[in-house]
C-alpha cells in the first residue's frame, strides 16, 4: 500500500479536494475525472496502481494523487480513512464495490465478509473520518454510490435472485444516508445516496456476467445526475428514474409505517 504525503493540507491556496473510492475504474475513475477536470484536487483511491497512475498523469495542471487502498481490509479503511481526518476533503465520493450476485446459502464466506467490508463498514468508517471535519467547515459532501437493486428488496425470485447480501448492503447505504443527512442538517453538509441501474462498467465483467445485450447508463451520465443532484440537494439521487414521485411515496411509505407502531400488539398476532 502506498500513502499520501504525510503534511496535512490545510486548503489555504490550494484547489478544492475531494476523494474518490474505486477510481481505478468505472464510475469512480469517471468521477475522478469529471472533478480533476473542474479543478479539484483528487486523491483517487484503489487496488490497482497502474491504472491510479494513469489517471495522475491525465491531469498535469492539478494534483491527482494515486492512494493504493484494499478496502476489504482494515488497513486499507484506516489508511484512506486517516486522509479523510487530516485533510480537508471537501467532497467524498464512497464507490468503491464488489458484487458477488450468489444465493446466500452459496456465497462463500469469505466473499461475504469482502462484500460487507467494502460496501458497509469501508464507506461508514470513512464517512465517519470526513463528516466532523466537513461539519466544523461548515461545508462540505459526501456521495455515498449504491444503486436501484436497494430498493429491490420485495421482488420475486423471478426478477431478482441470488442478490441478498449485495441488495442488503445497498439498502444500508440508503438508510445511513438518509439519516445522516438529517444529522447534519444545517451545518452546510450536503449527503447524497447515488442509486443507478445498471451501467456500462468493468463491474459485472469482473464477476463473469454478460451484460452486453442490456441497455446500460453510461458512468459519465452517472456522474452527471450525481453532481447536479447535489446541486438540487437530493438526497436520495436516482439518474434513470424521471418520476421522482415514485421515490416520494416509498419514502412516505417508509415513515407511515414507522410512525404507525405501538406498544400493542398488533390484533394479527394476538391468539383467540
Amino acid at each position: 500500500m502506498t500513502s499520501t504525503e504525510d503534511t496535512p493540507r490545510t486548503g489555504a491556496g490550494t484547489n478544492r479536494l475531494a476523494l474518490v473510492t474505486g477510481a481505478s475504474s468505472g464510475i469512480g475513475r469517471a468521477f475522478a475525472r469529471r472533478l480533476a477536470g473542474q479543478g479539484h484536487d483528487v486523491v483517487a483511491v484503489g487496488r490497482r496502481a497502474d491504472r491510479l497512475e494513469e489517471l495522475a498523469a491525465e491531469f498535469p495542471d492539478v494534483e491527482v494523487r494515486p492512494l493504493v487502498a484494499d478496502l476489504s481490509t482494515a488497513e486499507g479503511i484506516d489508511a484512506v480513512a486517516e486522509v479523510c481526518a487530516r485533510e480537508e476533503v471537501n467532497l467524498l465520493v464512497n464507490n468503491a464495490g464488489v458484487a458477488h450476485y450468489m444465493p446466500l446459502a452459496e456465497l462463500p464466506a469469505d466473499k461475504a465478509r469482502e462484500l460487507v467490508t467494502v460496501k458497509v463498514l469501508a464507506p461508514t468508517m470513512i464517512t465517519r473520518a470526513a463528516v466532523a471535519g466537513m461539519r466544523d467547515r461548515g461545508e462540505g459532501a459526501v456521495i455515498n454510490v449504491a444503486g436501484m437493486i436497494a430498493f429491490s428488496g420485495p421482488a420475486p425470485h423471478s426478477q431478482l435472485p441470488r442478490r441478498a447480501v449485495y441488495a442488503g448492503t445497498l439498502a444500508h447505504l440508503v438508510a445511513m444516508s438518509q439519516a445522516l443527512s438529517a444529522e447534519l442538517e444545517g451545518t452546510g453538509v450536503k449527503v447524497e445516496v447515488l442509486c443507478p441501474g445498471v451501467v456500462a462498467t468493468e463491474f459485472h465483467e469482473r464477476q463473469g456476467i454478460d451484460m452486453s445485450v442490456v441497455p446500460r447508463m453510461t458512468a459519465d451520465d452517472v456522474v452527471t445526475a450525481g453532481l447536479r443532484g447535489l446541486e438540487l440537494g437530493e438526497v436520495v439521487c436516482a439518474p434513470g428514474v424521471e418520476d421522482t414521485s415514485l421515490l416520494d411515496a416509498v419514502f412516505r411509505a417508509d415513515l407511515a409505517a414507522f410512525g404507525a407502531q405501538s406498544p400493542e400488539l398488533a390484533g394479527r398476532y394476538r391468539t383467540r
